[in-house]
């Protein structure tokens, strides 16, 4: 299983659309304490469903916080705006699973390789994210 380091969190694919003929994604979702999703965003395509491990995160879904610790699930239905965050001191993982799996690795990577090379110019963040479906949120 291959890890993909953006700096305040990492994926781990556990499985993709490439592997399940476009059925699901699916991913471990590790924050690092403090971390938070930069750019708050809906998704055109797909429902994520996120299902808590270890520690609590925070999920903003539709101007409400919602915490996720173990054991507990969350829907987000596509079209709903949502971000999140781990306002602890401690990390936090999370089961991910896209439905269907119209996302797949590369957008990760993507976002991974404009961290890694420095100071990420949020207007290329943003083509990266409309390009795999991800829609940024009106600035409020």
């Amino acid at each position: 299983m291959q890890t993909i380091d953006m700096r305040s969190l990492e994926v781990k694919f556990l499985a993709d659309k490439d592997g399940t003929g476009g059925s699901l994604d699916f991913f471990e979702l590790m924050l690092r304490p403090k971390a938070r999703m930069p750019i708050p965003h809906y998704h055109e395509s797909w429902d994520e469903t996120v299902y808590g491990l270890t520690g609590v995160s925070t999920w903003r879904v539709g101007g409400q916080d919602v915490e996720v610790a173990p054991g507990q699930c969350l829907f987000i239905k596509r079209g709903v705006i949502h971000g999140f965050t781990n306002n602890t001191e401690s990390p936090t993982t999370s089961l991910c699973i896209l439905t269907p799996g119209v996302l797949g690795r590369s957008y990760f990577e993507e976002i991974a390789a404009l961290l890694a090379a420095g100071s990420p110019d949020p207007a290329k963040m943003k083509e990266v994210m409309l390009r795999h479906g991800l829609v940024p949120a009106p600035a409020a």
